[in-house]
């Protein structure tokens, strides 16, 4: 029922050249529930030369207004899917449907329309008088063919944030996700085929790293859009500098969750789900990491620890889930790793455990009284592993927030919203939310240090897929 055997490349369903598949796991069970293609090098070759003729073809021609309209029936395609997109995800990387349901299912239509009518309003041209004489024609045109390379923990909104601001610019993108949510990704090839979008201004094609590199690097392709590990984003950051090639990075993070003296933990324990583990702490801006005032240490140990605690983990497809299994079972070793670190390192107050039944669960886990130096402060767990670390006044809090690699996410809480204000601009990173977290479609989202480079979502999020050219006249 799930198997995807074809590619998409060129607005038509290909074999693979290779005939290459892969196995996809469903991540409750640990167990097969799908196969899928994946592409080779020759499948790369095959997309980007279409993404180029495509170029030249009925998209570059058609006009703002009109790719607007195309967007729009892609959104209302996608959004007609969106049931069976979410518990799709749901099966393929373990998100709770709950979640599953807004970013993989409502989330992609939602984004697209935006860039629709991103797309209808958008000035491409502007005449600018010269101090000297005469004037110049400030045109913005695509930058190209966008190689749009997604992860695999929010595979639907992460896609589609590349997807919609590029072909609301007039771009056209190889889609290169990641073989443990393949299947989802063909939903947008579905779609697209639905209401006609132009052969080779999408094209879709799961693939291994290698793949992912080739594509990076093919002389076809105009731009990167990448989400995923710091690791992985070094090295295309490192070929992009190399081939000196735009590039978006959006990458990881270890966020954190400052909690001021004058907190209402009620409140912080009420949002901890959705701010510090959603997606079983498979989320790059969760802000994992908590600082607490030692005055009211050992309330906040405790708020947090119970909360975790109580936490119901089960079958994600089940709405009362709220912590649902790992991608795969490299991922939930790689987590049991870190907690057997953590013992040695901290106080556990709740979890450390990997449950002995199917799929890749891990325990909830929080670790107390966490040395900001230490391993599970610093590095990106990406499971459900809190870690609480205390200070003294509000400057070490600030020190301490910013003492990472990372700058991604972020969160105060503070009874006064302007001291919470006041204490979010001093923390060093892309986003950061007062007495909640949640991305805002019309704001920019993105990094800073290790945690990227670039911006998506907002207005900001259409610029990197525009060049700007000078037509100087008399």
């Amino acid at each position: 029922m799930y198997d995807r055997p074809r590619l998409f490349i060129d607005g038509d369903w290909t074999d693979p050249a290779k005939g290459t598949t892969y196995e996809v796991i469903e991540a409750a069970t640990g167990e097969p529930f799908a196969t899928t293609a994946l592409a080779t090098a020759e499948d790369v070759d095959a997309a980007v030369a279409a993404a180029r003729a495509a170029l030249s073809g009925p998209w570059s021609r058609m006009t703002q207004a009109e790719r607007a309209e195309i967007l729009g029936a892609f959104a209302a395609a996608l959004g007609a899917r969106r049931k069976e997109t979410a518990a799709l995800v749901t099966r393929e990387n373990g998100m709770p449907i709950s979640l599953s349901h807004v970013v993989n299912g409502i989330a992609p239509g939602f984004i697209t329309g935006y860039y629709a009518e991103l797309a209808a309003s958008l000035s491409l041209e502007e005449t600018r008088p010269s101090p000297t004489g005469g004037n110049t024609l400030v045109v913005r045109e695509p930058v190209g063919v966008v190689a749009a390379v997604t992860p695999w923990n929010y595979p639907q909104p992460l896609a589609v944030m590349k997807i919609a601001p590029a072909l609301a610019a007039g771009c056209t993108v190889v889609l290169k996700p990641p073989p443990e949510t393949a299947l989802d990704a063909f939903v947008f090839a579905d779609a697209a085929a639905e209401v006609g979008l132009p052969p080779g201004v999408l094209n879709v094609l799961p693939g291994d790293r290698d793949a992912g590199a080739h594509l990076v690097e093919h002389p076809g392709v105009d731009k990167v859009a990448f989400t995923g590990s710091t690791g992985a984003g070094r090295a295309i950051g490192a070929t992009a500098g190399r081939l000196l090639r735009p590039a978006t990075l959006e990458l990881g993070g270890k966020s954190v969750s400052l909690v001021a003296e004058d907190a209402d933990l009620e409140l912080v324990a009420a949002k901890l789900l959705e701010v510090s583990l959603p997606n079983n702490g498979q989320t790059c801006h969760a802000a994992t990491r908590i600082l607490a005032p030692r005055s009211r240490y050992a309330e906040v140990v405790e708020a947090v620890t119970s909360t975790v605690a109580a936490l119901r983990v089960g079958d994600p497809l089940d709405r009362a889930t709220q912590v649902g299994p790992l991608v795969s079972h490299a991922q939930q070793q790689r987590v049991a790793d870190y907690i057997r670190q953590g013992r040695d390192l901290a106080r556990l107050t709740t979890g450390g455990g990997v449950p002995d039944h199917p799929g890749w669960y891990v325990e909830p886990t929080v670790f107390a009284d966490v040395d900001n130096d230490c391993v599970i402060a610093q590095e990106e767990i990406f499971g459900p592993v809190l870690v609480i670390t205390p200070y003294a006044d509000e400057d070490e809090a600030i020190a301490l927030a910013n003492d990472s690699d990372y700058g991604l996410g972020g969160v105060v809480w503070s009874a006064d919203e302007e001291h919470g204000l006041a204490l979010a601009r001093r923390i060093s990173s892309g986003t950061v939310g007062v007495n909640h977290y949640e991305l805002h479609i019309n704001a920019p989202f993105g990094g800073v240090r290790s945690s990227g480079l670039g911006r998506e979502l907002g207005p900001e999020g259409l610029d990197p897929y525009l060049v700007a050219k000078s037509i100087y006249r008399r």
